[in-house]
């Protein structure tokens, strides 16, 4: 070792720690390739029993439930000796792998159906179900590398737990569960989207095992002849092909989970305009471009205060057309000139005087029912706010405002932030001083 230089000593330890050969049985893995893609007798049986337990758990939303019936489910045989037979060149292995895997789908695809007309559970969220039905880009990197330690496991010498790992990351049951969910409830969907899921969990789990047969130089069945490469192409062709439309939903999710972040810091950071309080949003994923709906409390959004806003939220990468204000509980204040308001009070009472007296009576009392009417709606800001900061003198501003049905808004700007207790005494006692159950205690 001492003769030996540095780089060529790093070379051979890293050879001696990454190579396979002492731990590779191909002849064993050959055997337990071959043996695992037969479907008959026993495994039909359990398939069935896995995929309907499997139903069972996506239909109430179980994940244990899923888990356990993927780790029971044997599907993963005909598509690892799909792939073992394309890098080995079998064609007969290939044929009874492609057969073997067809008559799994059916079967699959035959108990879900069963399940999901014949169950009187009714999910409201489907979650489960849900995330089957959208593919990415990340469920065609979790087939590729869980295929590749899937494969690597077969090939060992001694066995361990690394497939039943593979087989729950891979989720090669759940997709055909949703398929069948789709079909039973003529939601085409649902199929489609979960059945791509299946199809390139497949693809890339077969393409997982010729990438580690070739590279343990696994022996060939048939010697290689002049169509192979043409036929590797046109796999490699088939491939990009199924990854374009996964990769398009990966691109999308990256998208939203931005925007709802954007949104957030967004919203965070200019809570107030003003007078103007920002006291919840709501987003939609559907529309194009995503819209945020704000709804605001306190005084009605000024045109500066709203073009500040639009400047603020340019900063964060969103656009005007993509906000939508809601100012139902807003309040409009106008400033009157006492002296026309004043004039219009004597025109009034002049005309007023000039009419009959029965006309007089009449007047009067749609103007008394109207006053006892606005009187029961007013909210009594100047008198509360008195009263408050008598209480708490840290209140710096208080603003009452009417929200949605019986609801009203109290919002307090401190000069220095309220201990939890506190904030509990003033919320029950604005339920008893507003005399109203309905109160939503908002503290900047």
């Amino acid at each position: 070792m001492e003769n030996t230089p540095f780089r060529e000593y790093m070379r051979q330890q890293w050879r001696e720690y990454t190579s396979l050969n002492d731990y590779v049985d191909t002849k064993a893995a050959d055997q337990n390739i071959r043996s695992n893609i037969l479907f008959k007798g026993n495994n039909i049986y359990i398939l069935f029993v896995a995929i309907v337990i499997a139903s069972v758990g996506l239909n109430v939303n179980s994940i244990p439930v899923i888990i356990g019936a993927m780790l029971i489910s044997p599907l993963m045989g005909p598509i690892i000796g799909f792939g073992y037979g394309l890098g080995t060149n079998d064609t007969k292995l290939l044929v009874a792998s492609l057969r073997n895997l067809g008559v799994m789908v059916l079967i699959s695809l035959i108990a879900s159906t069963l399940y999901f007309v014949l169950t009187p559970l009714d999910s409201d969220n489907p979650t489960e179900l849900l995330a089957r039905t959208k593919p990415s880009i990340y469920d065609v990197l979790i087939a590729f590398f869980g295929g590749l330690a899937g494969m690597l496991e077969i090939s060992r010498k001694d066995k361990g737990t690394v497939l039943s790992g593979v087989a729950i990351a891979t989720a090669l049951m759940p997709p055909l569960c949703t398929v069948g969910y789709g079909i039973a409830n003529l939601n085409w969907q649902f199929a489609g989207g979960a059945m791509y899921l299946f199809f390139i969990n497949s693809v890339f789990i077969a393409l997982a095992a010729y990438i580690v047969t070739k590279y343990l130089n696994y022996p060939l069945v048939n010697e290689k002849h002049g169509g192979q490469t043409k036929r590797i192409w046109s796999y490699v062709l088939l491939i990009l092909i199924v990854i374009v439309p996964s990769v398009f939903t990966g691109y999308t999710i990256i998208r939203e989970n931005q925007f709802v972040k954007d949104t957030r810091h967004f919203v965070k950071d200019n809570q107030s305009v003003g007078s103007t309080y920002i006291y919840d949003y709501t987003l939609d994923m559907k529309s194009k471009p995503y819209t945020i709906e704000l709804r605001l409390a306190g005084e009605s959004l000024s045109d500066d205060a709203r073009e500040q806003l639009y400047t603020a939220a340019e900063k964060y990468g969103l656009l005007r057309s993509q906000i939508i204000f809601r100012d139902d509980a807003t309040i409009k204040v106008e400033r009157l000139n006492e002296k026309d308001i004043m004039n219009d009070w004597i025109a009034s009472t002049e005309r007023e005087i000039r009419q009959r007296d029965d006309s007089i009576r009449v007047l009067r009392g749609q103007l008394r029912s109207l006053q006892a009417e606005m009187e029961s709606l007013k909210l009594p800001t100047e008198q509360l706010a008195a009263e408050l900061r008598s209480q708490w003198p840290t209140i710096s501003e208080v603003t009452l405002a009417r929200a949605e049905g019986q609801q009203i808004l109290v919002i307090l700007r401190p000069e220095r932030r309220f201990h939890k207790d506190d904030v509990t005494r003033i919320e029950n006692w604005l339920k008893v001083r507003l005399q109203n159950e309905n109160v939503r205690l908002i503290i900047l």
